[in-house]
């Protein structure tokens, strides 16, 4: 089997409130989903390991990691106004992030080439001493600092998907050029950043490349940006590894969001991205799951990307001659030319 998935009832167990969005029963589907004839026989199950208290330093301060540590065993911590901890959230937190570690390793010592790290709490609005947008440690962002001091990596590519813009992930590397962090996001929205003009700073110029779309963008529009600008830019860098923070609230029916992508435009996403790692890094590929908030929604788009991954894709014949032919005109691409070409001349073309 070339693909895995990361997965472990404790991940069920954190519950941030009646009510939540970012409910237990989102990741109850998905492993529903995922136990189906139809794909789990190309699937193999690896279980996550905590997290120690040294890796977590690599992109939280200390005193943050102490603070989300004593959640553990308390019934309802509100730590921002959208985030809060059940007793058994610091030990999914925790293990969300080693979900990655557990998914690296055995992807940098060949037992598979893709993995996908099915967790919760999700991670990519985390900051270094914050929590925010429903995520406590930033799981992603620590995937990169893992490859990075233990696997030898030189070069990261973060792909980040989700509707939000991962601000935490783009702060853990803004001034570094090792880790290449690349967003499509709605704009404006939250967590408002994610400016087209936030291009990384001092080492890091040029690394972060933000690409803010309208409400209302689909299948083709993302399809457009990722061909016109992740496949150039992506060539270009030539990364070891490649992360996706995979998030699902760009599906159509997500009630969080204003997208309208489907579950045939996430699996061409990844299509796109698996093509990208067996070109640039022997075909390494990490997924993580981040948002997505429509049940439905989530089973379709999530079952898509590993049938996309496993060789058995849904997308029709005729959707993908679309795909591979068409380009939408987008207003955002002539603003990321202007900003971009001095560091990557490949997006001019």
């Amino acid at each position: 089997m070339n693909i895995a998935i990361v997965k472990d009832e404790i991940f069920l167990k954190h519950n941030p409130g009646e009510y939540h969005p970012e409910r237990p029963e989102r990741l109850a589907k998905i492993y529903e989903r995922l136990s189906q004839p139809d794909v789990a026989e190309y699937v193999k199950v690896l279980r996550p390991r905590e997290a120690t208290f040294e890796e977590l330093c690599w992109n939280h301060t200390p005193e943050y990691i102490k603070t989300i540590q004593q959640t553990a065993g308390q019934n309802h911590i509100q730590l921002d106004p959208d985030t809060a901890t059940s007793p058994e959230s610091y030990e999914a937190a925790i293990k969300a992030v080693g979900a990655q570690f557990v998914g690296l390793e055995a992807i940098f010592k060949g037992e598979v080439q893709d993995v996908f790290a099915l967790v919760r709490p999700p991670g990519h609005h985390a900051e270094r001493d914050r929590a925010m947008g429903f995520c406590l440690f930033n799981n992603v962002a620590l995937a990169a600092h893992y490859a990075l001091n233990r696997l030898g990596a030189q070069r990261v590519l973060i792909v980040d998907w989700d509707l939000h813009h991962g601000n935490g992930t783009q702060w853990s590397f803004y001034n570094r050029k090792d880790v290449l962090y690349f967003s499509t996001h709605q704009f404006p929205y939250y967590p408002g950043t994610g400016r087209a003009e936030e291009v990384g700073e001092g080492e890091g110029l040029g690394y972060t490349v933000n690409v803010p779309l309208p409400a209302g963008c689909g299948d083709l529009e993302y399809a457009t940006v990722f061909k016109k600008v992740l496949l150039p830019v992506a060539r270009a860098y030539k990364p070891d590894v490649i992360l996706v923070s995979a998030g699902f609230d760009i599906y159509f029916g997500d009630p969080l969001g204003g997208m309208q992508v489907t579950p045939v435009g996430v699996a061409y996403l990844a299509r796109l991205v698996k093509k990208l790692a067996r070109e640039c890094c022997h075909g390494r590929l990490l997924l993580t799951l981040e948002g997505g908030y429509s049940l439905q929604g989530l089973c379709d788009c999530v079952a898509a990307v590993v049938l996309e991954l496993a060789g058995r894709s849904i997308i029709p014949s005729d959707k993908l001659e679309e795909f591979e032919e068409t380009a939408r005109p987008l207003e955002i691409l002539n603003k990321i030319r202007m900003l971009h070409e001095k560091f990557w001349p490949e997006v001019s073309s």
